[in-house]
Order: structure tokens, then sequence, then C-alpha cells
């Protein structure tokens, strides 16, 4: 028997591929990471340090903290964001912990219920609040001169607190989600501990409970801060009719007739620089955030008694979802059937007509319903194969410089949509690669803009997976490439399921990029919805709101149910 060194079977020689892609793909995958962020980025630069004749100046910054136009839209945005920002966390906390702590009822049907007001846009939910809330005409108002015989209306949405109020209805879920989910996981020992020793329910809350969730807590209220910096929506459509604007609004109208590129550009940048900051401060409360449980596992959280308050507190967290659910909805629902928005449907105002307009003569609705199926279709799915294969390279250390990829990944969670609309204006809109007034712009803009939840998703997946099995395939001979498509998606298919839902939800409700990228033949459901606001076609308006959140919740379901039936499918194939 020779001790020497053995030849590899023929077998094992003819799997063995002569020429590995893997890494020319990898490094293409970098380069066009590249293209989509820092090209855009770079131009937006560019553009903010020149002037008209393309020279290079501070002037533009200079006007931007000088002129009031620009002051006043940039001290209003701060108002709104710290404002939305406190009323999220004074809502979202105590709701928050009557779900994941108390007895309360319906707990799981207010948090499925929290979850669902997600899917509805923000510019969706201002265009509600008009038809429920708008001085002459809203159904509110309306009910309240009945009813009380006053000339005042009881809320005029078209105001700096009327444009806060539908905000922060928008952001709450958020800080809601965050601040459930850790007082979810927090150890039910130290409040049983606290309780052995004397202390009562609200001591308890009060020294253990809300210390150990006030981290989350604070970087919820920096999420709904960054929401309400960052939104363009509900301030175009609130804002600028109240005579006031917004950040992003004002950079919107630097881009109508006559355009000026340079002042929108430098606007951009304080709100490029403010979220990178807010990311970075958040970052840094979370990674202080934490406790540790020694000497094993630790116990599920006590829920609290409420006694008689049970049922008052369910009927409280109903009221907070009518904000952001049940109004709004009845409002769109009464509009569609209505032949007046101002009127509730009844016998002598139900009429079809606003879904025959919609459909049958409205010329842009069907190329806008293609635009953004296409969009959102093509978004979702190169959206999840490039977080796919960048969480693999970055879990595997597959390319030198892997990190570098990572970091491009998440940088675009730092560039609000507004902000990228206009450095893909910028950067393309010239030679060599002029995509201006083509559907690839856009789906540029919506696949960066996903991009960083979408593999933070796919990455958190792979942590869960163990690396033998693509190790077995390249010591068969298997290419990277053939490892990540034969061995890596099957196992996490689900993963990537669900990735590609986030990334179609994100499209369809993608106002802010859009606005500034569309033309008149690319245009997509909700810059048609933001124009038909323009024009006052209420009816058409609603309709189009309920086919587009229609639309995302059937794709959502077909997609959560190929996902289900192939969990109970695979351990059959596995086994065979």
């Amino acid at each position: 028997m020779s001790l020497g060194r053995t030849e590899p079977s023929a077998s094992v020689r003819s799997h063995t591929p002569r020429f590995d892609i893997t890494r020319p793909a990898l490094i293409g995958v970098a380069l066009l990471l590249a293209a989509m962020i820092v090209l855009p980025m770079g131009w937006l630069v560019v553009y903010a340090l020149s002037d008209r004749d393309g020279h290079a100046t501070l002037a533009n910054f200079v006007t931007l903290f000088t002129d009031a136009a620009f002051v006043e839209p940039l001290k209003t945005t701060l108002t709104i964001s710290v404002s939305v920002s406190l009323i999220c966390g004074l809502v979202a906390s105590p709701l928050g912990w009557l779900v994941a702590r108390t007895d309360m009822p319906l707990a799981r049907t207010v948090r499925t219920l929290v979850m669902a007001s997600l899917v509805t846009p923000p510019f969706v939910g201002a265009i509600a609040w008009e038809m429920l809330a708008a001085p002459n005409s809203g159904l509110l108002n309306q009910f309240w001169r009945a009813l009380t015989g006053a000339d005042e209306a009881l809320i005029n949405i078209y105001s700096l607190g009327g444009l806060i109020f539908v905000i922060a209805c928008y952001t709450f879920p958020y800080v809601f989600i965050l601040v459930a989910n850790a007082l979810d996981r927090m150890p039910g020992e130290l409040e049983d501990a606290s309780s052995m020793l004397g202390a009562g329910t609200w001591a308890t809350a009060r020294r253990i409970t809300i210390p150990l969730a006030l981290p989350t807590l604070l970087a919820g209220v920096l999420v709904a801060f960054l929401q309400a910096l960052n939104l363009f929506g509900s301030p175009a459509i609130l804002a600028i009719p109240a005579g006031f604007h917004t950040l992003t609004t004002k950079i919107w109208s630097l881009f109508q007739f006559p355009p000026k590129p340079q002042l929108a550009a430098a606007a951009a940048v304080p709100l490029l620089v403010l979220t990178i900051v807010l990311l970075r401060t958040q970052a840094a409360v979370l990674g202080r955030r934490g406790y540790a449980v020694l000497g094993g596992k630790y116990g599920a959280p006590r829920l609290i008694r409420l006694g008689v308050w049970r049922y008052p507190a369910a009927a409280l967290a109903m009221f907070v979802l009518a904000m952001p659910l049940f109004l709004p909805y009845f409002a769109l629902f009464n509009t569609a059937f209505s032949k007046m928005s101002s009127r509730l449907v009844g016998p002598e105002t139900f009429t079809l007509q606003n879904f025959r307009f919609t459909f049958g003569e409205l010329s842009a609705t069907m190329p806008a319903l293609q635009n953004t199926f296409t969009l959102a279709v093509a978004a979702a799915t190169l959206g999840a194969l490039l977080a796919l294969l960048i969480a693999y390279t970055v879990a595997r250390k597959a390319i030198p410089g892997y990190r570098w990829l990572s970091f491009l990944a998440t940088a675009p969670l730092a560039i609000p949509g507004i902000v990228l609309g206009v450095g893909l204006f910028l950067a393309y809109t010239r030679p060599p690669l002029t995509l201006y007034g083509t559907l690839w712009i856009l789906l540029i803009a919506f696949v960066t803009i996903e991009l960083p939840a979408a593999y933070q998703q796919i990455n958190s997946a792979f942590h869960a997976m163990h690396p033998e099995l693509e190790e077995a395939a390249r010591m068969l001979g298997a290419t990277r490439l053939r490892t990540v498509r034969d061995i890596v998606f099957p196992l996490l298919r689900s993963a990537a399921i669900a990735t590609w839902c986030f990334i179609f939800v994100g499209v369809i409700r993608e106002l802010s990029a859009a606005v500034v990228l569309f033309t008149s033949e690319t245009k997509v459901l909700s810059v048609l919805i933001f124009d038909l606001k323009e024009s006052g076609d209420v009816g058409a308006i609603a309709v189009l709101s309920l086919s587009m959140v229609l639309l995302t919740t059937i794709v959502v379901v077909a997609a959560n149910r190929f996902a289900v039936g192939f969990a109970n499918r695979a351990p059959s194939r596995i086994g065979g």
C-alpha cells in the first residue's frame, strides 16, 4: 500500500471547472454598486459646489443658509421632525407596553393591524386625511358642524399641526415595533425579583422595565425623526396648499421650470449629512443597549393584570389605530363609491363612475399600472438576487475587500429618496450613459433604496446557516456560483421570498425618488396619484390608492403561500 500522494480520480477531475467566473461576477456586483451609489453622490457634490457655468463655488451653500426661501423650509423640517419623534415616542411606547406586557384583549390583533398600517403609503394617508379633515369639505368637519352647529372647522389639515399629525400617524408603527419587540425579549426574572423584594407594579416598571427598554425607545425616536426628515409625499400634499415648504418639497420645487440643479444639489447635502449623523447616533444607542442573564435561559416576560382596565386599554389601542387605518380607509372607500367625496355613500350618492373613469377613460392609468408592476417585479428580483450575492460574499469572505461590499450595500440607508433621485438625475442625464426618460433609471433608484434592508434580511439568514454543505460542494468541484444556486438559494428560499415581498411593497409605495426621475412615458402609480392630486380628481385618486393597496396585498399573500408550500414540500424532497 502506497502512502504517497494520490492523484484525483477521473470523476473528481471531470467535475473540476477549468475557469471559475465567480470572482469576476462578484467584482461586477461591486462595480454595479459603485455605479448605483458612488456615481450619483459624486455628481451631487460636484453640482453643489458648482455654478451654472461649471466653476467651483460655495455660493449655493451661502444662498441655502442665508436666503429665507431656504432657511424657513429647513426650520420647518426640523420642527416637524422633532414634533413627530416626540409624538411617536409618547404614543408607541405605552401601546407597545400594553401589547407586549399586559393581558389586554386583542393584543395579537393590534400587532397585526399596526403591521397592516405600514402597507399604506404615507402620501395616500395624507390624501385620505384631506378627505376627512379639509376645512370646508372634510367629512369629520362636516359631522362636527352638524353635531355642534359651530362655524369653525374641528381640524384644519392644511396646517403645520395637521401635517405633523398625519406624518406621526404613519411613523409611530416603526417605533411601536421596536419597543414591542424589545419588551418581548426582556427577561422576566428581573421583574420577578423586583416584585419579590416588595416593589409594586409601577415601581418595577419605573426601576426595571423602563430603563431596560429606554435605549430601544430612543433608537425608535431617532427612526421617527429620520422618517419625518426625509418624507416627501405628505408634505407635498398638505404643506404646499397651506403655503409653506419643507426641505424635501423645496428640493422638488427646484426641479420645476426653470430648473436650478445646483441649488437642488446643495439643498440635498444637509439632508444627506443629517441622515448620516442620525444613523450613526442610532447605531451607537443600540450598540450600548443590552442585558445579559448569567447561568442559563431566561423566562418569558410576566404579563401584568390590568383588571378593570383591560377593555378600556383595548379601546384606546383601537382608537389609536383608527388614525392611520380605520378612518383613512373609510374615507377612501367612501370617495371611491360616491358621486361627491364630501358626502357619505348612500342610495342617492352611490356610483361606479369613478372606476369607469379611472380604468376606462383615464389614459394614464394602464401605462402607470404596467410600469409600476414591471418595475416592482424587476426591482424585487434584482434586489433580492443582489442581496443574496452580497450577503454570501460577506459571510463567506469570498473576495478581498468584502467589507467594502458590505459598506456599499448598506450605504443607501443614509441617502434620502429625494436626494438619491437628485443624484441619479444629475448622473444619468449626460453621456456616456443617458438613462433619464427610461425605466432603467427608476429601476436603479428603487433597487438602491431597498437594497440595505434586503441585504440585512438575507445576511441575518446567512448567519443561521452552517457552511458545511457549501464546503462539501466546493470539494466536489462546484464553483461558488453553482454552490449558491444549488445549495445556498434552496436553503434560503423562504428568506429570499420574504425579501422579495419587502422590496416589492417598497417599490409600489415609493414616491420621493420617482417624482424627480419620471417622464410622461415612465410615470408610475405613485406619481400618477400625485399628479391627479394637482388636478383634483379625488375619485380617481381613491380608486388608484385602493388598487395600489390591493395589488400589494395580493402579491404578498401569494408569495407567502408559495413560501409556506415550499417549506411544507422541502422535507420530502430532501428525504428523497
